[in-house]
């Protein structure tokens, strides 16, 4: 693989994304919201403009594939324990997301480990749940910095919606993977066959 294709600028936002996490996390322990909610605007921001320049680039690669939700998942996962370590977001919300998370790693390396099964894009209703975390860190940092009912009313809407899409993305990438397990093994037959005739006619 040729080094320009690794280090494209879509590859190189997402790097940085995941660069921008630490800093984040010294200006809440410190107390100052406000940088730790500039930061994480800054860090959404460029989750989108990676996505918009690897389409108009035509930069996209296997490597920005795996690198941009994987520096999603390494910003909200340190989000939701380190905003509950501080009481700005409820337990059960962070047990919920981290259970899913994790229990989508494991599954997605087991996988892969006994078949080879790489095929796990998000659904509809993974990023229907990105977007409620990010949503709802966003509104705990502005509540932080401005304490309005407003405010404190989005925050708990996305919450819960955090709560509900975690569930149910949990529950359908089951159901994906159930249905991709299905095709996967069905379709070694096929390629098992089509070896064997190659190997006759040699």
């Amino acid at each position: 693989m040729k080094i320009s294709r690794v280090f494209t600028a879509p590859n190189q936002l997402t790097l940085l994304r995941m660069a921008f996490v630490p800093f984040i996390v010294i200006e809440l322990v410190d107390g100052r919201y406000f940088w730790a909610l500039v930061l994480f605007v800054v860090a959404g921001f460029s989750d989108g403009l990676d996505g918009l320049l690897a389409r108009k680039l035509h930069q996209q690669t296997l490597l920005g594939q795996y690198l941009d939700p994987i520096a999603d998942k390494l910003l909200l996962s340190t989000m939701f324990p380190v905003l509950s370590i501080l009481h700005k977001i409820p337990w059960k919300y962070t047990v919920v997301v981290f259970s899913r998370d994790a229990s989508i790693l494991a599954a997605s390396a087991v996988l892969f480990a006994i078949s080879g099964l790489r095929d796990f894009r998000p659904s509809i209703f993974g990023k229907a749940n990105t977007f409620s975390q990010i949503a709802a860190v966003f509104f705990v940092l502005v509540l932080a910095i401005r304490p309005a009912r407003w405010i404190w009313i989005l925050r708990t809407v996305f919450l819960h919606a955090t709560f509900a899409f975690t569930i149910v993305s949990a529950l359908h990438y089951v159901f994906l993977v159930q249905q991709r397990l299905r095709v996967h093994v069905h379709a070694l037959p096929e390629h098992a066959s089509a070896g064997t005739k190659r190997l006759e006619v040699r």
